[in-house]
């Protein structure tokens, strides 16, 4: 239980929400976070993991240590690493101000990768919740046009949008007045 309340909080501390908060990330608080979590580990398994055990290289180790797990891919390293936006590489002296200017309010989302490695995978222009909506508002309208295709009689002529005369009565301003006996 206490160990997976230190990763909880690990996780917290370095989650993507932390941006939209404006919360900036501190090596001193990770370095703790990553020490309670050694420490969990310990109160966890008294007799210590196994030399193999990917938490314990994780934790006892440098970057170098990782290199045979599954996160190697991941690791960048800071010196060679290549700064991405807008689909252009940033050139190691130049500043960011040079390239999108110095105003405050301006949001960027820029990428780091491997030197030689080439510009990153653009993300979707759509979410997914979005692409849901549509694709459902879509459906909507195909059962729609398909009702109204099978539909031989004349249904559609007691809607709205197929009234020949409401141009007439929307410019006339009488579009909503509705009185027995009158007819506009």
């Amino acid at each position: 239980k206490t160990l997976l309340k230190t990763v909880q909080d690990i996780d917290d501390y370095t989650d993507k929400a932390q941006v939209q908060k404006r919360i900036p990330l501190n090596e001193n608080a990770i370095t703790d976070k990553l020490a309670n979590v050694r420490g969990a580990v310990v109160m966890a398994f008294p007799m210590g993991l196994p030399e193999w055990d990917l938490a314990k290289v994780s934790l006892d180790s440098s970057i170098d240590g990782l290199k045979m797990t599954g996160v190697a891919n991941e690791i960048l390293d800071p010196c060679t690493a290549s700064l991405w936006v807008a689909g252009k590489e940033f050139q190691r002296t130049q500043l960011v101000s040079d390239r999108l200017g110095k105003n405050e309010k301006t949001k960027v989302i820029g990428k780091l990768t491997k030197p030689g490695s080439g510009p990153p995978v653009r993300e979707a222009a759509v979410t997914e919740g979005e692409r849901k909506a549509m694709m459902a508002h879509y459906f909507k309208r195909q059962e729609d046009l398909k009702r109204l295709a099978e539909s031989n009689e004349d249904d559609y002529l007691g809607s709205s949008w197929a009234d020949p005369k409401a141009m007439k009565r929307n410019l006339q301003g009488v579009e909503q007045i509705k009185a027995p006996g009158l007819q506009f």
